[in-house]
């Protein structure tokens, strides 16, 4: 294997155990012998790539920040209105949370720790990107009933297209509320816990329940 395929593989190792021991123990309580022996590698090479705890949390916390710029970009790319481009954005969201270490890790760092990745932070993010997507493509509810996942959407204007600073406010609560409640219960992660929430909500629009377009200004 050439050295410079072996280093990248030890580093990326080393970044993972990292977040595995920051997961268990917390950032303050982890060790860096701890992190090179889960790892399987001697600690001089996890000096030779960090020369710091900080560093290596550093190095977690961009990790999992190119892991959502990834999603995140992904979302940009979709053509669906906001409300179903959101939908899709939070299942793919929430499945990589669960199934990546290292992304998982990053969300919990501390942000005085590790800034960028605090829940702050992600709610500018959020509702920056569901605006673009809100101006360019439209909102697409919650109006009516959504279209499941994979169905194309009618076309045609849409009652809450009038207010899409409203609507990415919306949802942009809803997916960061999701993060916060699968800390302590991942099945609020799951796909069929987000899609069956996006049609509750698609039903209470149906049914009168104000939306984001019919909730007055305060």
């Amino acid at each position: 294997m050439p050295t410079q395929h072996r280093a990248i593989q030890s580093r990326q190792a080393l970044i993972r155990s990292a977040a595995e021991t920051f997961l268990e123990k917390g950032v303050p309580a982890a060790g860096m012998v701890e992190v090179s022996r889960r790892a399987r590698l001697s600690k001089g090479a996890l000096y030779f790539h960090f020369t710091s705890k900080d560093d290596l949390t550093l190095a977690v916390r961009d990790a999992a920040l190119a892991t959502l710029h990834g999603i995140e970009d992904g979302f940009a790319r979709s053509p669906e209105p906001l409300a179903v481009a959101v939908r899709d954005f939070a299942v793919e969201l929430f499945a990589r949370v669960e199934s990546d270490v290292v992304l998982r890790a990053g969300l919990r760092l501390r942000p005085e720790t590790a800034p960028g990745l605090d829940i702050h932070a992600l709610e500018h993010r959020w509702y920056a990107l569901f605006l673009d997507k809100a101006v360019t493509c439209g909102t697409g509810a919650p109006v009516g009933p959504l279209a499941p996942l994979g169905a194309a959407e009618p076309d045609g204007p849409r009652e809450s297209d009038a207010e899409p600073r409203r609507s990415a406010q919306l949802l942009t609560s809803i997916v960061v509320g999701l993060l916060h409640l699968g800390g302590a219960d991942r099945t609020w992660w799951e796909k069929e816990s987000i899609v069956g929430l996006w049609t509750l909500l698609s039903g209470a629009a149906a049914a009168g329940t104000p939306t984001p377009d019919r909730i007055p200004a305060g």
